[in-house]
């Protein structure tokens, strides 16, 4: 009788990389996630000086044990060159996997790691802000505003779960009042084309907070995105406040119309850094409400349910799920 091989108690090396922060976790034998640790991308020159600095500072043993590592980027992944379209790294797997001494090396776009997590995500992990139950086998949507916004999905197919990695941050936005036409037109001189990103994102709360204070003849505060979306200026600053219900309210469109899109009676989920650091004061009411405003297709939106990611690293959660098969990339 044939022995199975012994598993390799050597960890595997995840990455979590996005435009402002590169993410590093140990995944253990045992399939734990371990030695979570946060660096700023531009304290360092590429990715392969912050995963040496990140092992550098883990124990001697692992240090120099990890043979394979699973990394997610903020941009598309074609071929061997990735890039990231909010920060200016990027590189050769075929190189980093050589540099960094691994027999395997898995890179993928950052939210088709996180479409991966969902399946495998426990009930405390999310919380619903609308809809009723997912159905069971049914497409995923995953949507998640941060330093640019991420559009992902996953797909039960002959019983494994596909995640998809797709650009949908880019798709063009559409307004749906007449006030929000008057944002994205003078968005539109600005940047040209006005991609959902350039309004659901950090960076796009600053230019909805800018182009609502331009329209009204108001001097705009040189507030960062944690500024547009304080409690107390949104109390004060009648902008600051607007802004951030116009967010809420297109971020909802825009996660209807992926629901639609998929098909995405299993859920869509909301990740990224924005909407769960607001906690309650997210505009729920407001996202949900545009979420189903879709005419003749209401009631079958109303059906499907939004959930919240509170894992604080989900994608941790999908690049373990990739390395260990049981969920898996399209293509």
């Amino acid at each position: 009788m044939s022995r199975r091989p012994a598993r390799s108690r050597a960890p595997a090396l995840l990455g979590d990389i996005g435009g402002t922060n590169a993410r590093f976790a140990l995944l253990d034998s045992r399939g734990r996630i371990e030695q979570i640790q946060v660096l700023a991308c531009d304290d360092h020159g590429g990715l392969a000086e912050a995963v040496e600095s990140y092992l550098a500072g883990q124990s001697a043993r692992a240090r120099a044990s990890p043979r394979a590592a699973a990394i997610d980027v903020a941009g598309p992944v074609a071929g061997d060159f990735a890039a990231l379209t909010n920060h200016p790294w990027s590189f050769s797997q075929r190189a980093l996997k050589s540099r960094l001494g691994l027999e395997q090396l898995l890179v993928v776009n950052d939210f088709a790691a996180v479409a991966a997590a969902t399946p495998h995500l426990g009930r405390r992990q999310c919380l619903r802000i609308g809809g009723k139950s997912a159905a069971a086998e049914a497409p995923i949507g995953v949507i998640g505003p941060g330093s640019g916004l991420g559009v992902g999905a996953i797909l039960p197919i002959e019983g494994r779960w596909i995640a998809l990695a797709g650009e949908g941050g880019h798709v063009s936005l559409a307004p749906g009042s007449l006030r929000e036409d008057r944002v994205l037109d003078l968005m539109r001189r600005r940047f040209g084309h006005v991609s959902a990103e350039r309004a659901l994102s950090g960076p796009g709360l600053v230019n909805l907070y800018n182009v609502l204070s331009e329209l009204d003849g108001v001097p705009a505060q040189p507030y960062g995105a944690e500024q547009v979306t304080d409690p107390t200026l949104c109390e004060s600053d009648p902008h600051c406040r607007e802004a951030l219900m116009m967010f809420a309210d297109m971020l909802g469109a825009v996660a209807g119309d992926l629901a639609l899109t998929l098909g995405a009676r299993g859920g869509v989920y909301i990740a990224g850094g924005i909407v769960p650091r607001l906690g309650r004061a997210f505009p729920s009411e407001r996202f949900r409400q545009r979420f189903e405003d879709k005419g003749r297709m209401r009631r079958y939106l109303a059906e499907i349910p939004t959930l919240l990611i509170r894992h604080p690293y989900p994608a941790f959660l999908g690049l373990a799920a990739l390395l260990q098969g049981r969920s898996a990339i399209a293509g």
